[in-house]
C-alpha cells in the first residue's frame, strides 16, 4: 500500500479540510472529486493538489511543491478519474477495461524514494523529497488501486456510503462489516440529525 494517511481530516491546509478516511490512499483520491460527503476541496489547481499530496503523506513536510504545474493537476484528475470507474464498476460486478490499462501503466513506474532522518528530538522521520516527480507520485497511488483491487478480502470490503447526496466508495473494515456511511462523523451524523427531524416532525 502506498505510504500515506489512512483515517482522519487535516487542518490548516487553506481551507479545503481533506478527509482521509476512506480506508485507502487510492480512495481518498477518488473523494476528491466527490462535490458531497467528502471535504470542501476538490483537486482543481495546483495549490490544492499540493496540499492534498501532503495531506495524504504522499509528500513527507518540508517537500517543496513549487513545482506542481497544469499538467500534474491533469494527470491526477484523469488517475483518480480512472480509478473511480474501476472501484465502481467491481462494486457493481462490471469491467472497466480502458481505465484498468491506464492504471496498469500508470502503476508500472517506480514510486518515489523515500529516505529517513532524525529530527530536532533524534527521532527518526522521512526526510522531504528535494524535487518530487509527477510520475513517481502517480505510481503510489496507481500501485495502492492495484493492491486494493487485487486484494480479494479488501475488495470484497468496498462500499458505496449511503449518506444521503453522497457518493464516496470507502474500505469497510468494522466487525461484522455493517458500516454503512463513509464517515460516522459527517454522513453517519447528517442522517441521525435528519432522522431526528422527522421523529419531531412527525410528533
Amino acid at each position: 500500500m502506498a505510504a500515506g494517511r489512512t483515517a482522519g481530516t487535516v487542518s490548516g491546509t487553506g481551507g479545503y479540510g481533506w478527509r482521509f478516511d476512506s480506508g485507502r490512499i487510492c480512495l481518498d483520491l477518488v473523494a476528491t472529486g466527490e462535490p458531497a460527503g467528502g471535504g470542501r476541496g476538490r483537486l482543481d489547481g495546483t495549490v490544492a493538489l499540493g496540499r492534498w499530496l501532503l495531506g495524504a503523506g504522499l509528500l513527507p513536510p518540508g517537500t517543496p511543491v513549487a513545482g506542481i504545474d497544469a499538467r500534474w493537476v491533469r494527470s491526477f484528475a484523469e488517475l483518480r478519474d480512472g480509478i473511480g470507474r474501476l472501484v465502481r464498476a467491481e462494486i457493481d460486478g462490471r469491467q472497466a477495461p480502458a481505465a484498468l490499462e491506464r492504471v496498469n501503466a500508470l502503476a508500472a513506474g517506480a514510486p518515489p524514494g523515500i529516505r529517513a532522518v532524525r529530527n530536532d528530538a533524534g527521532a527518526l522521520v522521512r526526510a522531504p523529497i528535494p524535487e518530487p516527480e509527477c510520475a513517481a507520485l502517480l505510481a503510489a497511488v496507481a500501485r495502492d488501486a492495484v493492491e486494493l483491487l487485487t486484494d480479494q478480502d479488501a475488495r470484497a470490503r468496498l462500499r458505496r456510503c449511503e449518506g444521503d447526496r453522497c457518493r464516496r466508495v470507502y474500505l469497510d473494515t468494522s466487525r461484522g462489516r455493517r458500516r454503512r456511511w463513509c464517515s460516522s462523523e459527517v454522513c453517519g451524523n447528517r442522517e441521525r440529525v435528519a432522522r431526528h427531524r422527522r421523529r419531531a416532525a412527525t410528533a
